[in-house]
């Protein structure tokens, strides 16, 4: 980092003087010798002794990452659990599937991929009913009216067949946010799917659609960064022959779609796969599912649990 670009910024005077002598970033201020001889080159009267100590110690400071003994860290993490399973934050309702990835709350995107009949719609939907019944009671308390029966209408539903009309959305969408007064607040979007929409785009002869794929995702994650949303990403899948390195099982011949570089524009890969089971009931629309960590920023990868989908509805594998 060039020193001219701190911030707060260093005195001018003080930046051209060690740009005369060649110390230009904090790099140069640093390592290229001792505090003592930098301050040896300078010109006489630019800085006094104490100035530049304090001048290096911000430096050292601005570049460094923050300090914090592990009893706090520990602290934090059971307060941000806390949060998530317990709070305002989002969950699935499935203890295991929660902590697999760290709950589905927070300024994250979260790409959901497998099969068809995975469950993949059905995980964002119920994350998403979720957040709506444990949060609406609470601001029905202070709210007249029949707002009970119109629960259901605060989810919005927007149509999108290419690139082009999504980024309309997300548009729309910025500008709903960024108005104070607009009330409820939004706090997750869902993209069903994410691969109808950017696959065409896809060539093997052109990186014209992989940019395009990435400025988008950009785009989603500045959205979510400014107004603590959480986006679900739900993504197709194509073929991993003979297996998926990605996967703790051999078994696991698919991967998700749109090609290596997507999944590093999300936070976390979770993968959902339909496996047969003993206690499946076709009569009660009971069937098994497993979801695995491919990838994550924060939690481990090849980690995996089981759940049941009964009627629709994620329960625990118990």
């Amino acid at each position: 980092m060039r020193l001219q670009t701190l911030v707060p910024p260093l005195p001018q005077d003080l930046v051209d003087a060690l740009e005369n002598v060649g110390i230009k970033t904090d790099m140069d201020l640093l390592f290229s010798g001792s505090a003592l001889q930098i301050f040896k080159i300078l010109p006489p009267g630019s800085v006094s002794p104490h100035e530049f100590s304090e001048l290096v110690s911000h430096v050292a400071a601005r570049i460094s990452a923050p300090a914090i003994r592990g009893d706090a860290l520990l602290t934090l993490e059971e307060k941000r659990f806390e949060a998530h399973f317990h709070g305002d934050g989002m969950s699935s309702g499935v203890l295991s599937l929660d902590e697999l990835v760290g709950g589905f709350g927070g300024s994250r995107i979260i790409e959901i991929a497998g099969d068809k009949a995975a469950g993949k719609t059905a995980l964002a939907l119920q994350v998403v009913l979720r957040h709506l019944s444990n949060v609406v009671p609470i601001l029905l308390e202070h709210c007249a009216g029949n707002a009970v029966s119109t629960v259901l209408d605060r989810l919005q539903v927007a149509l999108t067949f290419d690139i082009e009309a999504a980024e309309d959305v997300l548009e729309t969408l910025r500008s709903s946010l960024s108005d104070r007064d607009a009330s409820p607040v939004m706090r997750c979007v869902v993209i069903d799917s994410i691969s109808s929409l950017l696959s065409p785009l896809l060539s093997a002869t052109s990186s014209q659609g992989h940019a395009i794929m990435t400025t988008f995702m950009r785009q989603l994650r500045a959205l979510a960064d400014a107004f603590s949303l959480t986006i679900l990403v739900i993504n197709t899948s194509s073929g991993s022959s003979p297996w998926n390195p990605d996967s703790a099982f051999l078994s696991t011949t698919r991967k998700p779609a749109l090609g290596p570089s997507f999944t590093f524009l999300t936070e976390t890969t979770l993968w959902l796969a339909k496996c047969e089971s003993e206690g499946d009931d076709p009569e009660q629309e009971c069937t098994t599912h497993v979801a695995e960590v491919f990838r994550s920023r924060t939690k481990r990868s090849k980690t995996w649990c089981s759940f049941k989908i009964r009627r629709g509805v994620l329960l625990s594998d118990e």
